[in-house]
């Protein structure tokens, strides 16, 4: 089906190509840098159920054992659903409180867990995925929407460098914590700073809208 599509021709209206140089200089921005480092810290949060959850359940028997089973199926499952859910309420409801809201339930998912040891785990974790859902498309929207639509290679290149770097290194810190310490869970302890400091982010930028008096001056006919 892809392959017969009928694909738009994309036009350059610009004049002004992406580059090595001009995404570097974006790292300088501020408003490329806090959708960046919300994006490391969302992506922390993920890698950490999906890397590590199994891991921290795998001896759990208590009575939610059939969850642990397939707990990392009912995250991705709850996540996809969430992607539903997650469009129904930005649509009536101001994406940046949508955020803070999404970002405070994840918190209460970890702090919770991290409490109430497996037998919270195993509920509260793959939960969260329901909330995780529109985190991560809705920041980098709006983070490339503060840019010409010539400099969205470039914010979306800062962007997925953020991605990456996170993917990696946050599950390799809370492996190495984990390896430490002797146990799953002082890793996860160290995971639930992430949803803090994202939670904190939101909750600022709910409350400045730092980014509002960009937008509203973007020229129609220049930005994206």
């Amino acid at each position: 089906m892809a392959a017969f599509a009928p694909y738009p021709k994309s036009k350059n209206q610009s004049g002004e190509a992406s580059d090595l140089t001009g995404t570097l200089a974006m790292i300088g921005d501020p408003f490329a840098m806090g959708p960046s480092v919300a994006i490391f810290l969302y992506v922390a949060v993920e890698a950490a159920i999906y890397v590590w959850m199994p891991t921290l359940l795998k001896g759990y028997s208590g009575t939610g054992v059939w969850l642990a089973t397939y707990s990392l199926a009912i995250f991705f499952v709850l996540r996809a659903a969430g992607r539903i859910f997650g469009s129904w309420v930005l649509s009536r409801w101001d994406w940046a409180q949508v955020l803070m809201v999404f970002s405070l339930a994840i918190c209460v998912c970890f702090l919770i867990s991290m409490m109430g040891g497996a037998a919270a785990a195993v509920y509260l974790l793959p939960l969260s995925g329901l909330f995780m859902s529109v985190l991560y498309p809705t920041i980098n929207s709006k983070g490339i929407s503060c840019f010409r639509k010539n400099q969205h290679g470039a914010v979306s290149g800062v962007i997925l460098f953020f991605t990456c770097a996170s993917a990696t290194l946050g599950p390799l810190a809370m492996g190495a914590v984990s390896d430490w310490l002797g146990h799953p869970k002082y890793g996860f302890y160290l995971a639930t700073v992430f949803p803090v400091l994202l939670f904190l982010g939101l909750l600022l930028n709910w409350m400045f809208q730092p980014a509002r008096a960009r937008l509203a001056g973007l020229d129609e006919r220049e930005y994206g």
